[in-house]
């Protein structure tokens, strides 16, 4: 049977207290941006998609994209 390793967003100085709100903000809107740089086929994008998906909520994520297609999600894309 094949080992599972499991693994999450690499420690980022930015972030040094335990409370990782802005960590998992900052990763996905780090992932929509390499998105739009790079395209939706882009490899060098799924380390960012990696790193939020294991940071956040996901009923943050789903409001957050519901926001990007509405045209209404506060951050900087």
């Amino acid at each position: 049977m094949a080992e599972i390793e499991l693994k999450t967003a690499p420690a980022d100085f930015r972030f040094p207290t335990t409370n990782q709100t802005r960590h998992c903000f900052t990763r996905y809107i780090e992932f929509h941006r390499c998105l739009a740089a790079k395209g939706e086929e882009s490899v060098d994008c799924a380390k960012f998609a990696k790193f939020y998906r294991s940071l956040c909520p996901g009923e943050w994520v789903e409001r957050w994209n519901e926001q990007r297609e509405n045209g209404s999600f506060p951050g900087p894309l």
